[in-house]
């Protein structure tokens, strides 16, 4: 800001210097005078502040975007899968990236605009005190600018919200092709899915001509005014010359400051910077207004992790909620959620973990409704495995720890408990291993998100299709290991598969966002609504195992 603005001053004071160094000359003096020796240190001084400028700039508006990425990056982390499902990923990233780096630029465009400010202001003060008729002659045209650069402003911040919004939907299919590439290859839809994600191109185009014209209209608008503003400022001149009021200095130097006093039309470039970046903060902001998730300050009491639904309620835009939810499992027991495809199943894990929020009633863990709970308590109670889970880390022992303080013991339990330490053992490096040098199968990842959170979950584990590509052998070992080892502690299972379901100590059966029933698997089997979600409409009659809990022998 200081260099801007020292810079200004100078540009300001040269066209003074200058005409008193012409007038000097007039009169007979040497080019050797003061007031040229003055002229070259104010021409150096504006240099040497323009270069600074532009450095200052530079480091100022990565300073800026760097702070406002990571208070984005801290409030969509914050708020959790809320943010997701409101915003697309890719536009996400867009708002992130793009979006906060024109947002951390708008000071030095701000600082940079209101600078133009100084030698306009200065020059209509300098041609006041040389000859108010100069100055009233260059208040008409500052008018003229002003208005021109208020429609720019106006017109371009539009403009570019409409562009930034097509680049995030662009961005936002991007990403959801990137998620399912190997399914587009083994398609051989490529193409398809190239002109689907491009779709919103021919508006993004539309969107860039228009921010084109806007500035080729103004830029015009400019190019009429301000040569008109001069012409006009040096025939007001060259007539108060021509009567002796003027020197041929204060002629030169009142044509500098008219000059300077339209520099306002250099701001074309600054204002555009600025509308951009006003569009953009409106993206921004709207990425800020998504609350992050709230934590209370409520110890746990002691127990074994009774979790309680009471009237539970929440809607979801254009999916099927959940109504009505009421239900208690029993500290150290296991419940399998089980119903169709969209009956809510996942939405109640969600709640469980508090990966979101209900509408209505509450949810409880040992008495204690979630958002009472300390985030770092909450996090130590809950442990939570999805279907597909995300390791994070950078080997191994990492993603199992996933920033919590363990030590090899803790962490190799874990994995043992989810039947991932033998293969662990195979890698390179062990339990070492850096993640990007370990290829996993399906099945393997989610043995290792499943370790996570039997690391995480002291009281509760919210299992999510945390099996569901496990090869049978495995999956009756992990189901052993829940029922036997961590019998201690209560399980929230989302199944699929009849042998999950059977080995729960009770079933929650959920349709279209309801509680059908619950109890244990051997009472709703009479039920043959419930038969009917483990069997394919031509499935042969359910095997022996699927029968009353004393039947089941083997399985664990």
């Amino acid at each position: 800001m200081l260099s801007v603005v020292g810079g200004a001053v100078l540009q300001l004071l040269f066209p003074y210097v200058l005409g008193r160094a012409i007038d000097a000359l007039a009169d007979g003096a040497s080019v050797g005078n003061g007031w040229f020796a003055a002229c070259a240190l104010v021409v150096a001084g504006v240099v040497a502040a323009e270069v600074l400028g532009v450095w200052a700039g530079g480091v100022t508006g990565a300073r800026s975007a760097g702070r406002l990425r990571r208070t984005l990056v801290g409030r969509v982390l914050g708020a959790g899968p809320a943010m997701t499902r409101r915003f697309g990923e890719g536009d996400l990233v867009t708002r992130i990236g793009m979006n906060a780096e024109e947002v951390g630029h708008a000071p030095d465009a701000l600082a940079s605009t209101a600078a133009l400010l100084i030698p306009t202001v200065g020059g209509l003060v300098a041609l006041v005190l040389i000859d108010p008729w100069l100055a009233l002659a260059l208040v008409a045209g500052l008018v003229l600018i002003t208005l021109v650069l208020r429609a720019f402003l106006r017109d371009t911040t539009a403009i570019a919200g409409d562009y930034q919004a097509a680049q995030g939907d662009i961005a936002a299919r991007f990403t959801e092709s990137l998620a399912g590439v190997r399914t587009i290859a083994a398609a051989g839809t490529a193409d398809l899915e190239a002109r689907r994600v491009l779709a919103p191109l021919p508006r993004l185009r539309a969107h860039g001509l228009r921010l084109w014209r806007a500035n080729a209209r103004a830029g015009v608008q400019a190019g009429l005014v301000i040569p008109l503003l001069e012409v006009v400022v040096l025939a007001v001149g060259g007539w108060r010359l021509g009567s002796g009021d003027l020197t041929v200095g204060e002629l030169y130097a009142a044509a500098r400051y008219a000059v300077l006093g339209a520099g306002m039309s250099a701001a074309f470039g600054r204002v555009g910077q600025l509308a951009r970046a006003r569009a953009a903060a409106d993206r921004v902001a709207a990425l800020l207004d998504e609350p992050a998730v709230a934590h209370g300050s409520r110890p746990l009491p002691s127990g074994r992790g009774t979790l309680e639904f009471r009237g539970v309620g929440l809607t979801v835009p254009g999916h099927e909620g959940l109504d009505g939810i009421a239900f208690t499992v029993p500290g150290g027991t296991s419940a399998a959620l089980v119903g169709l495809s969209g009956s809510g199943k996942s939405l109640l894990a969600a709640l469980a973990g508090r990966l979101a929020d209900p509408d209505r009633g509450e949810v409880l863990l040992d008495g204690v409704p979630l958002p009472e709970l300390p985030r770092a308590e909450l996090r130590r109670a809950v442990g939570y495995a999805f279907e597909r889970p995300e390791l994070v880390g950078g080997t191994v022992a990492d993603a199992i720890a996933l920033g919590r303080p363990m030590d090899d013991g803790t962490v190799r339990t874990a994995a043992r408990l989810a039947c991932a330490d033998e293969f662990v053992r195979r890698l390179p490096g062990g339990y070492g291993t850096a993640l990007a040098d370990a290829p996993m199968s399906g099945g393997e990842r989610q043995r290792l998100g499943l370790a996570r959170a039997i690391a995480h979950g002291e009281r509760l584990l919210v299992l999510d299709d945390a099996t569901s590509s496990l090869d049978t052998v495995t999956e009756r070992q992990v189901g052993a290991a829940l029922t036997g080892e961590l019998g201690g502690r209560t399980r929230l299972i989302v199944a699929h598969r009849i042998n999950t379901a059977l080995r729960a100590d009770r079933v929650i059966w959920l349709e279209d966002g309801r509680v059908r029933a619950h109890g244990p698997h051997e009472t709703l089997w009479r039920d043959p609504g419930y038969r009917a979600l483990f069997q394919p409409p031509a499935a042969e009659p359910a095997p022996a195992a699927a029968g009353p809990r004393g039947s089941r022998g083997g399985t664990g």
